[in-house]
């Protein structure tokens, strides 16, 4: 199940109190005040795991409580600090005050780490009052209480390339035929409902990530449709894959459906809008598809140049595609990192672009 939203509690681990004691010594008379300090409560700590993919744990676990620190004691002996909890989430978990909205931290490095809560502090023995004037104090303070707070955890998928277009457009199709993403495939709307990651091979064992994002429709910025819970995930992405339906089931004008999607980006987000994209007219299998991408095509050239035709079933294009999304990263400077050597999977596709 993929979950890109959860609320959490918080609460710090309590400080430990202080202790009041005096030493009792045989042969030494007035030993004076010996109280330790109480330990420090632990701290809740955020760490982004690049092994995660979704915030599903964290929806069925919403209270996190990290440990109290032990009081002190005779002996000036100091209390044990709290072990620290520590809250594993996906990369690109964003972390906002619940309260305000206000967002504190975006974790998009491995094992990057935030602070959420922090421990209170320990209470003061006996000891640390004793001065010149004050030779047998007897205070002794209690540990300060460990921050509790709420949040808004949110995901916004960290990926390469973004591949959007109306239900239907053939993204699923597409990735599931370059990458190792195995998505639900079928001939009605909505088929996808969340988004889906895919690793995507190319030569020199180097590779790029691919999110297949779903449910944008006219209206999905104002909530339509899945509405602009995923359009989100957009907003991370280097590059954009604008996918054209040009089948004969589609009954709609695909340069209207052009222009209705790029308003949905600007609607929800204007640096959307003016992101690097990839014109794609998608399913031209069919004679009559072929013609009808001939006849727009020229009209489709003048809206993005960056423009080609494929057909995700036969396989048509999708090297090309390939070739121009590797190009189009490099000049950006998101190229891939190279990728350990391994066998490959069965179900995986390498495609080797030059």
């Amino acid at each position: 199940m993929f979950v890109d939203q959860v609320k959490i509690t918080v609460q710090a681990g309590k400080g430990g109190d202080g202790c009041c004691s005096f030493r009792r010594e045989k042969y030494i008379p007035k030993g004076g005040p010996n109280g330790g300090n109480g330990g420090r409560g632990g701290d809740i700590l955020l760490v982004a795991d690049p092994n995660l993919t979704t915030l599903l744990d964290l929806r069925y676990q919403q209270l996190y409580r990290a440990e109290s620190g032990t009081h002190g004691q005779g002996k000036s002996k100091t209390g044990k600090t709290g072990a620290p909890m520590i809250v594993k989430v996906p990369l690109g978990t964003v972390v906002k005050l619940h309260e305000t909205d206000d967002v504190l931290a975006d974790l998009t490095e491995p094992l990057e780490e935030f602070v959420v809560a922090y421990g209170g502090r320990g209470g003061f023995g006996n000891e640390h009052y004793k001065s010149s004037i004050n030779r047998a104090p007897r205070r002794a303070d209690p540990g300060e209480p460990g921050e509790e707070k709420v949040f808004s955890l949110e995901l916004k998928l960290l990926a390469d390339v973004g591949i959007i277009g109306f239900p239907n457009a053939g993204k699923s199709t597409l990735i599931s035929r370059i990458s190792n993403a195995r998505p639900e495939i079928a001939d009605y709307p909505f088929t996808t409902l969340v988004p889906k990651l895919g690793v995507v091979k190319v030569e020199n064992y180097r590779s790029f990530v691919a999110a297949d994002i779903p449910g944008i429709i006219e209206g999905a910025h104002d909530g339509k449709g899945l509405g602009h819970r995923f359009l989100k995930h957009t907003e991370r992405t280097a590059l954009l894959v604008h996918l054209l339906d040009f089948s004969l089931m589609n009954e709609r004008d695909p340069i209207e459906d052009y222009h209705i999607l790029q308003k949905e980006l600007a609607e929800f987000d204007s640096d959307l809008a003016t992101k690097p994209q990839i014109l794609v007219a998608s399913k031209v299998d069919h004679p009559e598809a072929e013609a009808r991408w001939e006849e727009l095509k020229s009209q489709l050239e003048t809206l993005n140049p960056n423009l080609l035709a494929i057909s995700s079933v036969e396989g048509r294009g999708l090297k090309e595609l390939i070739f121009i999304i590797k190009e189009q990263l490099e000049k950006m400077g998101k190229w891939g990192a190279e990728i350990e050597k391994e066998d490959d999977d069965e179900n995986e596709t390498e495609y080797v672009v030059s």
